[in-house]
């Protein structure tokens, strides 16, 4: 008789099944209009989450309160949050016009409104991605959140223990903590999570603010207490997604408006018929590398460009900021603020306006057509498609827009190497599906080898939310022949929009050129090195104006 073989899944493979399971329970209880996360509709997704345990989120499968993860969460979820028991994911529906104030996270552009005590409102204006994002993040903190009830609450009958009491006190006082009241307040707060006394009093500071320096305990008291409450009244909070976004998401409705703005301001400046070079990238790179050296170089007298870009990429750096965006505009910037509800901010240059002599690219030759650059903000996701393929349309239905070139540069993972370094993808593979975009990556490694940086090239993997990522299905994707050096949200997103534009609806030339390149702003293969062990700081200065100065000298031609 035949021995059955035993059948066994890998690490990599569970947590590949994980992934497609919360993707596809998000699909379903969104389409069912709301659920209770701690309850039974809520199951599939908690369950999906611990199996996964991505790194972002550390130790999410311990009995302690993972704090990096919580802080990384907290940033890009809106203040006040922790403290409400309905969270209502809507679509842009006029809040903007009524009285109530916009509350945008600080590592998040989307805005929020805090409708009454109980219920958060959290505008969805930037397709699926950011719904997978806010989920992934609501379903984390409340994971947590119970690991708190777990530790204080003594009985059903809602018997709370003393380090309890006294953080509830605290609390109360609602006035600026002395030293010694913070000190107490950290002892009690660290038994109540698991956590030693030094571990939570090394990132206090870090969840607070001017208006409110101790929003630590703020958030760990709200998050236990909505908790407890759940357990002792049945009081269970509910997240629900409103009719009007149910109804709109996947339609383009914000992608389309914020595409036919942009077309508009070409019209009216006449610029539609020039050769477009479109450019994914933030909103000072290729203004600043066109014009900061100029306009700084009596203030930062025999300083290196890479000097005043870290100069100019600093907090407080406003005045030399504007300065450069003065310049600019009076040589064929255009700056075009979102209203569309994108949340991506747009700047046309009019290359025709551009004094050479007065920029970083004298050698710049650019013939008579005289270039137009589009440079569009960061898209988030699934958002990268949306956005893209409308600026891809005609416009008008008949006008057909000669783009030359795309390029996007962004931040990624990286899987080999660290924080700072370059990523030259020749392939973007969709995490969860078999799609994969192969192309020909204008730029290439070899164009950075003297620049003191590593590089690397291979193919990409494009993940469904940085949140969702764990070592085992990494390291698959690295080791196996996939050969994947890094992972980021948008490239394929992208390919697929460029691809359908030039090849199957030709509404741009089939020649279009592409470049890809991304910089690394953590290494999730790395204890300490996730996306949760803090920003890249000037780190990222350098690697981001070296891809923007390759990409502009191939758009100017400065050989």
């Amino acid at each position: 008789m035949k021995e059955i073989k035993n059948i066994s899944r890998s690490r990599a493979q569970e947590s590949s099944a994980a992934i497609e399971k919360m993707y596809i329970t998000m699909r379903h209880l969104f389409n069912r209009g709301f659920y209770k996360p701690m309850g039974i509709s809520g199951d599939t997704l908690r369950e999906a989450l611990l199996a996964l345990r991505p790194e972002i989120y550390g130790n999410i499968g311990e009995e302690k309160v993972e704090l990096n993860g919580l802080l990384y969460v907290i940033e890009r979820l809106p203040i006040g949050i922790e403290e409400c028991r309905f969270i209502n994911l809507t679509s842009d529906e006029g809040y903007s016009k009524s009285h109530f104030q916009a509350i945008v996270p600080p590592k998040r552009r989307r805005n929020c409104y805090r409708i009454d005590e109980e219920q958060m409102n959290v505008e969805i204006t930037r397709g699926r991605s950011d719904i997978y994002d806010i989920l992934t993040h609501l379903t984390f903190i409340f994971i947590e959140s119970h690991k708190i009830r777990n530790r204080v609450l003594l009985d059903d009958a809602g018997e709370v223990s003393r380090d309890w009491q006294k953080l509830e006190m605290t609390v109360a006082q609602k006035k600026k903590l002395t030293q010694i009241e913070k000190e107490k307040a950290v002892s009690h707060a660290a038994n109540i999570l698991g956590r030693t006394f030094i571990e939570v009093l090394d990132i206090y500071d870090a969840f607070g603010s001017e208006a409110s320096p101790d929003r630590f305990l703020h958030v760990i008291y709200w998050l236990g207490k909505l908790a407890i409450e759940e357990i002792t009244d049945d009081n269970k909070r509910t997240i629900t997604f409103s009719p009007i976004l149910r109804e709109r998401l996947g339609h383009h409705i914000h992608g389309e408006i914020w595409a036919t703005n942009i077309k508009e301001v070409l019209k009216k400046n006449q610029l539609l018929n020039r050769p477009i070079h479109i450019i994914s990238a933030n909103m000072h790179s290729v203004m600043n590398s066109i014009f900061a050296t100029t306009v700084l170089k009596t203030k930062f007298k025999d300083k290196s460009d890479f000097f005043i870009y870290e100069e100019l990429s600093k907090s407080g750096a406003h005045g030399v900021r504007d300065k450069v965006s003065a310049f600019a505009k009076q040589y064929g910037m255009i700056s075009l603020p979102d209203d569309s509800g994108t949340n991506i901010d747009v700047q046309i240059f009019d290359t025709a306006k551009i004094d050479w002599t007065k920029s970083s690219f004298p050698k710049a030759s650019i013939g008579d057509k005289k270039p137009v650059l589009i440079v569009m903000d960061y898209a988030f996701g699934e958002q990268a498609y949306e956005t893209i393929d409308e600026l891809l349309k005609p416009y008008k239905k008949d006008i057909l827009l000669n783009v030359e070139s795309v390029s996007i540069m962004g931040k990624a993972g990286i899987l080999q190497g660290g924080k700072g370094d370059i990523m030259i993808p020749i392939a973007h593979i969709n995490e969860g599906t078999a799609d994969n975009y192969f192309f020909e990556n204008e730029l290439k490694g070899e164009m950075f080898i003297n620049d003191d940086i590593p590089v690397f090239e291979g193919p990409m993997v494009t993940v469904l939310g940085t949140s969702l990522q764990n070592k085992d299905l990494l390291k698959f994707f690295h080791e196996s022949t996939w050969g994947v050096i890094g992972l980021e949200m948008e490239g394929s997103y992208y390919q697929k929009a460029i691809q359908s534009a030039s090849k199957i609806r030709k509404s741009i030339p089939q020649d279009v050129k592409v470049r890809y390149a991304y910089y690394a702003s953590d290494n999730p293969l790395e204890t300490g090195s996730t996306l949760a062990s803090g920003g890249l700081g000037t780190t990222g200065v350098k690697p981001t104006y070296l891809i923007t100065i390759k990409i502009l000298e191939q758009i100017f031609n400065v050989k």
